[in-house]
Parts: C-alpha cells; sequence; structure tokens
C-alpha cells in the first residue's frame, strides 16, 4: 500500500511538474520562433505510463487525489516553507492570522524527516501538558508523522474545540516515547502582553505578528508611558514570526519616518524596501529586545531593523534564521498554494537566511532552563532549506558584538513575569537597563563654571 502511494504520488509529481514546464517552455519557444517538437517529446513518455496507469493499475485512483498529490509533491521537492494547502486548510490559515482557531497550541516545523516541536504556545493545551521545544512528534493518533507534510501535520492537529487528540512524543534524554492525551481549545493568541517591572523598566512580549499586533503594540507603550515608563524590554523570545506588515507596523513605532526597515529580493533580484511612515515615533530612551532560536521570520525582521538602526541593543542567544518571504495564493478550487517568492535583507543589506541575527550580548539561559531543552533547531537544520548567497561574504555579523556577560545570580525580582529566577536572559536586560542610566551619569556629569556654579552637560564650554 505505501509503495502504491508512494507511486501514485510520484507520478502525478512527474505528470504536473511536467506538464507545467512543457506548457512554459512550449510558449518561451514559440514566443522565440523555436521548434515545440523536444518538449513535446518529452511529455511523450509521461503520457505513455499516465495510459498504462490507468488500463493496468490494480486499484482505481481519484483524479482529484492524484493531482492533490502530485502538487504536494513537487512543493516537497522545494524548501520546507512551500507547501500546497487544500481547501479546509487554506481557510484555518486565513482564521491563523487573525489570532484565534481550534487546536493545540504548538508551533511546528520538519527535521529529517519528522515533526519537531519549535515552541508551544504560553497557556494553551500543548504548553500546560508540559510540551518542550525540541521535541518529535512521531505520532497523531495513532499515525506516524514520518515524511508527513507540514500543512498534513497541523490539519491533524486542529479541529473543532473538546475534541481529542493524542500526540506520541520522543525527547532526548528519555528512554521511551511519551504519550499526550489533549483536548482541543479555541486558541487565542493574544499577541501583545505588557507590565511595568521595577525600577520604570516596561516589558512587552510579542508572541506572534498578527493583524492587530502593530495597534495592540502602540497601546501597550502608551499605557507604560503613563506609568512613568523610562527603558524598555520587548522579548521576542519563542516568537515564530507570522504577518511581514505586522512586523513593519511594529518596527516603525520606534524608528523615525523614511527610515528602510527591511527589503526583499524574488529570484530576478528586483529590490522591494518597506519603509517607516511613523512622523511621531517612541524614541529617546534605552531599549534592549530580547530573543533565541525561536524568534523567527518577522521576529528577526524586527530585531534587524532596530539592531541595524541602533535603536536597541539584540540580547540573548542566536535566532532561527528563517530570512525567506511566503506568498499566500489562492486557487480556484478554494485551495491555496504557499510559495517561497523572495528574501529578507536587513536596513544593513544582510541576509537573515541560514544565519538570522546575532545579538550584541551574548547570554545563554541558565542551566536549569538548558537542560531541560533539547539542542536547539534553526532553519539550516531544516532539510532543503535555502542557501545564503552572501554565507561567504558575511561569516560574522556585521554588527560588533559586545563582550558575552556572565549569567546573573538566581533571585527572585517582585512583580516579575514568569519564573525570573530561571530567566538569566531577562535578569541581564534588567540588570543592564539599571545601570545604563547609572552610566549615562558618568558619561555627562554636571561642570563646573568659573564662578562655581553648576553648568548640566558634557557639551557647554567655559
Amino acid at each position: 500500500m505505501i509503495r502504491k502511494k508512494k507511486f501514485v504520488g510520484l507520478l502525478g509529481v512527474i505528470f504536473l511538474s511536467t506538464l507545467v514546464l512543457g506548457i512554459f517552455m512550449g510558449r518561451v519557444l514559440e514566443s522565440k520562433g523555436l521548434a515545440q517538437s523536444e518538449t513535446y517529446e518529452d511529455l511523450k513518455i509521461f503520457s505513455e505510463v499516465l495510459s498504462q496507469v490507468q488500463k493496468s493499475y490494480v486499484e482505481e485512483t481519484q483524479s482529484k487525489d492524484l493531482i492533490y498529490g502530485a502538487i504536494k509533491g513537487m512543493l516537497n521537492t522545494m524548501d520546507p516553507h512551500s507547501a500546497f494547502m487544500p481547501p479546509e486548510v487554506y481557510k484555518e490559515v486565513q482564521v491563523d492570522t487573525r489570532g484565534e482557531f481550534g487546536g493545540l497550541g504548538i508551533q511546528i516545523s520538519v527535521k529529517d524527516t519528522k515533526l519537531i516541536v519549535i515552541a508551544p504556545i504560553e497557556g494553551t493545551p500543548a504548553d500546560r501538558a508540559g510540551i518542550k521545544p525540541g521535541d518529535y512528534i512521531v505520532k497523531v493518533d495513532d499515525q506516524s508523522t514520518k515524511d508527513m507534510t507540514l500543512i498534513d501535520a497541523v490539519n491533524k492537529m486542529r479541529g473543532p474545540k473538546g475534541t481529542k487528540v493524542n500526540l506520541t512524543i520522543v525527547r532526548e534524554g528519555v528512554r521511551e516515547p511519551l504519550e499526550f492525551s489533549l483536548v482541543r481549545e479555541i486558541i487565542k493568541i493574544q499577541s501583545v502582553r505588557s507590565k511595568m517591572l521595577q525600577d520604570n523598566i516596561g516589558y512587552i512580549r510579542i508572541t506572534q505578528f498578527q493583524e492587530q499586533t502593530g495597534k495592540d503594540l502602540a497601546k501597550a507603550i502608551k499605557k507604560l508611558k503613563e506609568e512613568k515608563l523610562s527603558s524598555l524590554i520587548i522579548d521576542l523570545r519563542n516568537n515564530p514570526g507570522g504577518l511581514l506588515g505586522a512586523a513593519v507596523e511594529v518596527s516603525e513605532q520606534f524608528l523615525e519616518q523614511g527610515k528602510t526597515i527591511v527589503s526583499i529580493r524574488g529570484r530576478e533580484g528586483k529590490k522591494e524596501e518597506y519603509s517607516s511612515n511613523n512622523r511621531a515615533p517612541f524614541l529617546g530612551m534605552p531599549m534592549i529586545v530580547l530573543v533565541n532560536e525561536g524568534s523567527a521570520s518577522a521576529s528577526e525582521i524586527v530585531a534587524g531593523a532596530l539592531q541595524d538602526w541602533g535603536k536597541a541593543i539584540v540580547l540573548g542567544t542566536q535566532t532561527f534564521g528563517k530570512g525567506s518571504v511566503q506568498t499566500i495564493i489562492p486557487l480556484s478550487d478554494g485551495s491555496g498554494l504557499r510559495l517561497t517568492t523572495a528574501k529578507y535583507y536587513t536596513p544593513k543589506d544582510r541576509s537573515i537566511q541560514n544565519t538570522g541575527i546575532e545579538p550584541q550580548i551574548l547570554v545563554k539561559p541558565t542551566p536549569a532552563v538548558e537542560a531541560r531543552e533539547s539542542s536547539p533547531l534553526r532553519e539550516k537544520d531544516l532539510e532543503r532549506h535555502l542557501k545564503n548567497e552572501r554565507l561567504i561574504e558575511e561569516p560574522k555579523s556585521q554588527v560588533p558584538p559586545l563582550p558575552s556577560l556572565p549569567e546573573s545570580p538566581q533571585e527572585q525580582l517582585p512583580g516579575e513575569p514568569g519564573k525570573l529566577e530561571e530567566d538569566a536572559q531577562l535578569q541581564k536586560a534588567i540588570e543592564l537597563l539599571k545601570a545604563w542610566e547609572i552610566f549615562k551619569g558618568y558619561l555627562n556629569p554636571p561642570q563646573i563654571n568659573p564662578i562655581g556654579s553648576v553648568v548640566e552637560g558634557t557639551n557647554q564650554k567655559n
């Protein structure tokens, strides 16, 4: 049965790709006044095989299944982010951008033909059950996930609220597979959360980039400013990305009008820039952006833009490295095509693909957190990932790194969201922002004029 499916899928791939290629090449040849006989000769073999399958194959096949299988197989030869979405999946993807869907709350990808967890979404069934980044999902409801496409896996884990899903997990360091029985819920992703920490340090966590993320961020900043905000931490850790437009809206809240946020280039090399339209951005105070290996795509756009323009210090570990653009193309039968059409570049024209964003201050998780998590998964670990054409030219980030800092002492700070005693990266960000205010006083001390009165600032001369 497995051979049959692979055989049928392979035929579909050959048929669809050869047919499309043949039509395209035929038109090119025709436009140039060249003969099409060679193209049609290539199609002859396929027509012979198709005829034999229709006449002699042991079981009858549905043409729609054959075509869908062919499209999926064709896209499986491309990068891991290109995929075909049947109508029911395409509908759910449209819902995703609005921040609500029925499911388990797991961000997943594919590594070595197996499904791997990038991160569970906070507060969801997967998060509460204890599923961890780096876990391999080997079965969904007793069906093996080996060679399962990302879209098919998502489709199997989503569904109506209240229905059950059984996951079999393989975890590094655990001998036996782990069994999880989860109940689907309506996953409402609150993409922006904020809190005022001690010493008027504001904390904003962005979990995903959705349609409302930019507006929600503006509200959060306004609220913190009313509470006498003096410095800011933007937490993008384990944020898998989302809408390009949302990343632009978030970035421009910290950039002057006209500054480039990100540029994209497709196969032809044509450059398209996205710039800030904000006439009154939020400026003038110290800011730190937290990132880790789970910060991907739109998160890397924001971190790269603020880093390149010197608006924030990036702290944490190297990001995921997903520097490619996916375009969603609706198809005539209600299905959709997610196709990689371009690559992202930061304002300083750095490619994010495979390299990600390197923090200026490297701070690893505490040993307790690191021990619980598997080795980090990044774009370069995925099969068929796109290459970074500038990797030879840019083996290291163009942003000069600051020294790596030792881990902070594990102490509980009042008012801190989450388990601060285990969050070395957030602790270090808080310590740096406190020190920032102290050093600013030393770097810009008051001056004494000849008659003994105090003149503020170092720019005034006697």
